[in-house]
């Protein structure tokens, strides 16, 4: 939704104290849960990992509610056996051939398919190492991942993960049980913890391509009936993304977890703002009515596809940002008390 050229740049140099002094370098203690996800952390948020679901019979008030989101799309039935016709059962599931040879007739007996798989696109990119005051997006993504991937496996689905960054992409099949989330989430730490202010390895490299890449992958790792749940701040989305949306969206389930920093939606007016890519930095005054404008403007224009696409394939649309704990976030978006309950 944004390149590195523009609103980025504003990113990664505005002048809060709270980001200037931490001095987050490539070299630094990757100790302060602000800045870097702790894996410790997310193994305890499993406990907190409750009052809401991804299950039908959503709750009047949540963003799910009315969008088809279920554990059983379609017919969603597996074979089990073939038994004797008796009277009152559906005729649509006759076996006439086996009826035919024995003279007898038979039915095929089905069982709803109640385990589907869930996969997690996890947004780590450079776009994310941002946070104006709480936590850094990445970190809220990581937290957010983790939540997630608790209640689905507290559930009995089966979890796996597109983990992705400026330039790679992990793909972490989708199984049951804890030992299984906990890798999960260790891939991800691994992404995460590549973040830094100082990497110039990515300084080329463009958004939409890490995102398009992202959502190709997902298309060939997801089948039919599972559940997507992008996480992620949507940077790069473009015409093309759209496509790969469209072609998601046609077997599996959507939900987008959008996530902003204040600052990205609000430019702070300051009468010195230096702003830089790393290389080059300039400086203005933020508190123009004029630049304020434009800035909206900016964001408003980055943001419109992206939402326009969601709106257009039903897909629920979470926002989260970077100040609120996350699991009152979800909570409150799903359309569940605050406390869990």
């Amino acid at each position: 939704m944004t390149n590195k050229t523009s609103f980025n740049n504003a990113q990664e140099t505005q002048t809060s104290p709270n980001i200037e002094n931490k001095k987050i370098s490539g070299n630094q203690e990757k100790t302060d849960a602000s800045i870097y996800a702790d894996l410790n952390e997310l193994r305890r948020l499993k406990y907190l990992a409750k009052g809401f679901s991804f299950n039908p019979n959503q709750p009047v008030n949540s963003v799910l509610n009315g969008k088809n989101v279920s554990k059983l799309r379609g017919r969603g039935l597996n074979f089990e056996e073939l038994r004797h016709y008796h009277p009152g059962d559906d005729i649509r599931a006759m076996d006439w051939k086996v009826t035919q040879r024995t003279g007898k007739p038979h039915i095929k007996v089905f069982t709803e398919e109640r385990e589907r798989n869930v996969y997690l696109a996890i947004d780590q990119r450079m776009t994310m190492f941002f946070g104006s005051s709480n936590k850094m997006k990445s970190v809220i993504a990581a937290e957010l991942a983790a939540l997630i991937a608790w209640q689905i496996s507290d559930s009995g689905d089966r979890i796996g993960a597109v983990i992705y960054n400026d330039t790679e992409t992990k793909v972490i099949p989708a199984k049951r049980g804890q030992q299984h989330v906990v890798n999960l989430l260790a891939e991800m730490l691994k992404k995460n913890h590549q973040l830094s202010i100082d990497t110039t390895a990515t300084a080329d490299i463009n958004d939409t391509d890490s995102y398009n890449k992202m959502l190709a992958t997902l298309n060939k790792v997801s089948s039919h009936n599972g559940l997507i749940i992008l996480i992620g701040d949507g940077h790069g989305f473009n015409d093309k993304s759209t496509t790969f949306i469209k072609k998601l969206r046609q077997h599996n389930e959507v939900i987008a977890c959008h996530i902003a920093d204040p600052l990205e939606l609000q430019l702070p007016k300051m009468s010195q703002m230096i702003v830089s890519d790393g290389k080059q930095q300039i400086q203005f005054s933020s508190d123009k009515t004029q630049v304020q404008q434009k800035y909206r403007e900016e964001i408003s224009r980055q943001l419109e596809s992206y939402v326009n696409a969601a709106k257009k394939y039903r897909i629920p649309l979470i926002e989260i940002d970077t100040i609120s704990p996350v699991e009152q976030q979800l909570r409150k978006a799903l359309g569940y008390k605050a406390g869990g309950v």
